[in-house]
């Protein structure tokens, strides 16, 4: 993580935020000074060597914070006596969004399980058993012979019987008890005991009216700050309760020709640095779910044979009044 500050009349500060980084490459095809470079980002992928995926040159900088407008992963942010430019009207904002409605989350967990980069914070809170079910349950201990086969049998493991000596002289230390916090009066003690020393009645059923409903809630939120819009949550999502907006629109391409072809299997560069987990090799070929693609372009740098195009046909980045940028951010839709 690096940070410039420079001071004067505005004080200004470009800081990088290396989690959030992709190594996309965009900060580094917009600067206008060439002051940013994309590091070796394969083995940094893999874990071969440990660095930061993009550096600057702190003496060309000029800190305009073009880069900053650009990430749409807002991996750089530059400050302007403290407040951050994306805040300031006057600036181009990404319009996108992540968000998880809660009135129709069921919090089953799925987009938590899924997200390639742990953005989704989810928590679950489910009722206690122990309210939804009624019974009784009583062992006779005169005709318990210990033999472990209620224990055994028990699907809720709320069954312990002891049934070892203390020592060699005294008698065996026989013991039963039944955690009724687990128990779910199913019957299968009482069935599979061979003395019929088990009572069990299950009232849960003749009572359900007066049983509450059982009512599963939570918290379930998408962390903007790390969330690359690969839209995997979305997709996956069984109530359609997640809105993803990506922020670029496009087509991304592999153009074999020659002696130019994806060696799939033996590079697999493209899995390696794709953040979105859409790249899959298939019959020894690189395959790209565009479902699932952000668009970036990780993968296209990657490449060690140059047959990756990307070609991004339209970006969400609203408000850009400086003819300058507006020229060198529209560059972001030619076909790479």
């Amino acid at each position: 993580m690096f940070n410039i500050e420079r001071k004067g009349e505005e004080h200004r500060k470009l800081a990088y935020k290396d989690k959030n980084c992709v190594g996309c490459g965009i900060c580094v095809n917009v600067c206008p000074t060439d002051s940013l470079r994309l590091g070796p980002i394969v083995p940094i992928a893999r874990g071969l060597i440990e660095m930061d995926l993009i550096s600057v040159n702190e003496e060309s900088c000029v800190l305009c914070g073009l880069c900053s407008i650009a990430c749409p992963f807002d991996s750089l942010s530059l400050l302007i006596n403290g407040t951050d430019i994306k805040e300031n009207e006057a600036y181009p904002v990404w319009n996108v969004e992540s968000q998880i409605d809660d009135e129709e989350c069921i919090y089953c967990g799925r987009c938590y399980s899924i997200c390639p980069r742990d953005s989704i914070l989810f928590e679950r809170k489910l009722p206690d058993p122990v309210d939804l079910v009624r019974g009784e349950i009583d062992i006779d201990k005169q005709q318990c012979i210990y033999c472990s086969f209620c224990a055994d049998m028990c699907p809720a493991e709320a069954i312990t019987v002891k049934n070892i000596p203390t020592s060699s002289v005294d008698k065996l230390n026989n013991s039963i008890d039944v955690d009724l916090s687990k128990c779910i009066f199913c019957g299968i003690c009482k069935r599979v005991c061979p003395e019929n020393a088990i009572k069990q009645i299950c009232s849960t059923c003749m009572l359900r009216d007066e049983i509450e409903v059982p009512e599963i809630t939570g918290e379930a939120f998408i962390s903007e700050e790390s969330c690359v819009k690969c839209s995997w949550c979305s997709e996956i999502c069984p109530v359609d309760a997640i809105t993803i907006s990506k922020p670029f629109d496009g087509t991304l391409e592999l153009i074999e020709e020659d002696e130019k072809v994806c060696k799939g299997d033996s590079c697999h560069a493209c899995l390696d640095v794709c953040p979105c987990n859409a790249v899959d090799i298939v019959d020894g070929k690189s395959v790209t779910n565009l479902d699932f693609c952000n668009l970036c372009g990780a993968c296209v740098t990657a490449c060690p044979q140059n047959i990756r195009i990307v070609s991004r046909t339209d970006m969400k980045l609203d408000n850009i009044n400086s003819e300058s940028w507006n020229e060198i951010l529209n560059g972001l839709l030619v076909g790479k």
